[in-house]
């Protein structure tokens, strides 16, 4: 694990003892503009991948820009505010989550979608990554740009990445740019 993400653990503290990689991970909004390797994001989606879901129905979906093209299909529906900094994220991420199975409604695709989002935020912690998820962004606009069926429901948008110096951020977000004490 790097120097920043033990000193983000030893800021710290947990009431009760629990594995490091609850601390380190937080949501940073500074990024490297730097690759992250592709067997890399294929852990991190791997460790989304075994959440647990009710029967084992597995309705999240994660839609996956790397490239910087890619990217920017995403940039028209995120707000001003989120966009003035995730344009560094070298991955965008956006997280849905299918309402509905071959029997009808699937009441708890927002909470099993949850799960596989916390474990595909720990396991890139544990990569040496950062995450930001981000609600701030017109879903309507991304349903129509990324043609998400209507039978999905839009979760949320992630930036993913190495995290970059604080230094990097606009003038009023470094202040920001601290893991919360909790």
């Amino acid at each position: 694990m790097s120097t920043l993400k033990t000193e983000v653990a030893q800021s710290r503290q947990a009431a009760y003892p629990i594995d490091e990689v609850n601390l380190n991970r937080w949501s940073p909004r500074s990024f490297l503009e730097k690759e992250v390797p592709e067997t890399t994001l294929k852990s991190v989606l791997e460790a989304a991948r075994w959440a647990p879901s009710a029967f084992n129905f597995q309705p999240w979906r994660f839609i996956v820009a790397r490239t910087r093209e890619e990217r920017e299909t995403f940039f028209p529906f995120i707000n001003e505010f989120n966009r003035s900094w995730c344009e560094k994220a070298p991955v965008l991420v956006l997280i849905v989550s299918k309402k509905v199975s071959d029997k009808g409604d699937f009441v708890s695709h927002a909470f099993d979608t949850g799960s596989a989002w916390g474990l595909f935020a720990l396991e890139a912690t544990r990569q040496g990554l950062a995450t930001h998820a981000m609600l701030g962004f017109d879903q309507a606009k991304a349903r129509e740009i990324l043609g998400v069926p209507e039978e999905y429901a839009i979760q949320a948008l992630v930036a993913l990445g190495y995290q970059g110096p604080k230094e990097n951020l606009p003038d009023g977000m470094r202040e920001r740019e601290v893991p919360s004490p909790r």
